[in-house]
């Protein structure tokens, strides 16, 4: 039986540069950064408090020629969706750290106020406050 989900991977172009995307201007924390012998480098960070984690892969890192080469380039995840208890005030946050919107304001939509962004690499984000109920 699957427990839970624990990992996501998300192709990057620079493991340095998005590391500091997720831990500085996320506020994300690093939860892993190893290189084993042989093996491309292993970096996952994660919002805090939460299980799961992302790990951010380095494009051209690995080489399987069985995978399909559209799952190994930057901006190719699919997006994610961060549920935040106030949007627009991590709205203005995120934005007072370098993260570029791409809307002018938070939208409100009938699920809900969402904000979306894409990371340096183009994989793309969501904030989502629910509707309160």
């Amino acid at each position: 039986m699957i427990e839970k989900l624990i990992t996501v991977g998300i192709v990057v172009k620079d493991q340095a540069k998005a590391l500091d995307f997720y831990t500085r201007a996320l506020g994300f924390e690093k939860r892993t950064d190893v290189t084993p012998p042989g093996n491309p480098r292993w970096v996952t960070v994660a919002p805090k408090g939460q299980d799961i984690e992302m790990s951010l892969f380095q494009a051209g890192s690995y080489n399987d020629p069985k995978a399909p080469q559209s799952h190994w380039q930057p901006g190719s995840s699919p997006a994610w969706i961060l549920r935040t208890n106030d949007c627009r005030k991590d709205f203005e946050e995120l934005k007072s750290r370098g993260v570029k919107f791409n809307e002018t304001q938070p939208a409100e939509y009938p699920r809900g106020l969402i904000a979306t962004f894409s990371d340096p690499d183009g994989n793309n984000f969501s904030l989502l406050q629910p509707p309160a109920k």
